[in-house]
């Protein structure tokens, strides 16, 4: 069976699924020592019984295990493959995505980078028969994802995407451009678009005459999406001997900036837009939609796409009837009558 994961992100809840536990196990026995301040374990067990300990212990289990089906229905669990026949229509869209460590800045929530993908996939949500495809780049640039009318496919490569899955430190924005040429599969003009999606930060890579150069011969229209400050910047953090420190060049903390003037003249020089997000936080969808997708489109060949089919119900049906039944056990057991000899002293 074929078993894949669509938000493998979502394991981090296993953590609090952990505490709960630790603390569920610490108040039961905290609660079983303090009884045991007030009686022996023999009148212990004849005022409380055995079975309400037990029904304490066996409705923390299944309130854990329902915890546990429902960090499994957030991975969107998948299996059971199904083919559609897809008609193609639409453009053909890279997105190139800044991996460099200026791209942790922290002016943003979370951070540059974060936002940058959280963009992407509010882009990505949008389309409709348009192929999709990721590069990524910071010192190097790299295919991450071909392009794809699987838009799973496509949101898997983008989580992935961090500062380690560059190979090289910097940001060299124009061989992230060139490699776009690559990116696309076919010499027709027109019918294409890069999204770049960056703070602008460049060493020297030639971006704008990488731009005109694309627009040119293939035929894409470059959209530069900027993202960060542009006046005060922010530092860069990064993990060192365990601690969180600020990057820094000769002793002085490194501050990275939003380079507007960049990334409007890559925009211009590549036939498209320039979209200042700065600090902000906008739906790329919408940009998408007004933008972008009014451009010509064309029919591509009808293509048979492999689909994986959603399970995530499954576990989430189990959660909800583990915590029903955790809800309908009493957490005590019902008070015992008196033995029979009892009742015949009381009576006599």
């Amino acid at each position: 069976m074929d078993l894949r994961f669509n938000h493998l992100e979502q394991l981090h809840w296993l953590w609090a699924v952990v505490l709960l536990a630790g603390l569920m196990i610490w108040g039961l026995a905290a609660r079983h020592r303090a009884m045991l301040r007030f009686a022996s374990h023999n009148l212990i067990g004849h005022l409380v019984g055995s079975s309400g300990t037990g029904r304490a212990w066996f409705k923390g289990v299944l309130l854990i295990l329902a915890l546990i089906s429902l960090v499994a229905a957030l991975l969107d669990p998948r299996w059971g493959v199904r083919y559609e026949d897809v008609q193609q229509r639409g453009i053909d869209i890279v997105i190139a995505l800044d991996a460099s460590r200026s791209m942790l800045g922290e002016d943003v929530t979370p951070n540059r980078l974060e936002r940058a993908k959280q963009f992407a996939g509010d882009l990505v949500a949008q389309l409709h028969g348009d192929r999709v495809g990721l590069i990524t780049f910071a010192g190097t640039a790299s295919i991450k994802c071909p392009l794809t009318v699987d838009y799973g496919a496509f949101r898997l490569s983008l989580a992935e995407v961090g500062p380690q899955s560059a190979a090289r430190g910097g940001s060299l924005l124009g061989d992230a451009i060139r490699k776009a040429a690559d990116a696309f599969t076919d010499e027709i003009p027109d019918y294409k678009a890069l999204v770049i999606l960056t703070d602008g930060e460049d060493h020297d890579s030639y971006p704008v005459e990488a731009a005109r150069q694309l627009l040119e011969q293939r035929g894409v229209k470059i959209y530069t999406v900027g993202i960060g400050d542009s006046s005060q910047g922010a530092r860069i953090p990064i993990e060192q001997d365990g601690r969180r420190i600020y990057l820094t060049y000769d002793d002085q903390e490194v501050w990275s900036k939003m380079d507007i003037n960049l990334l409007r003249e890559v925009a211009l020089a590549g036939g498209g837009a320039f979209i200042p997000v700065g600090t902000r936080s906008v739906d790329l969808g919408q940009i998408y939609e007004e933008r972008i997708a009014p451009a010509a489109k064309r029919e591509f060949e009808t293509s048979r796409i492999r689909l994986y089919n959603a399970q995530y119900q499954w576990f989430a049906g189990l959660a909800l009837a583990l915590l029903m039944l955790e809800m309908i056990i009493g957490s005590r057991r019902s008070r015992p009558d008196l033995p029979s000899n009892r009742k015949a002293v009381m009576i006599r």
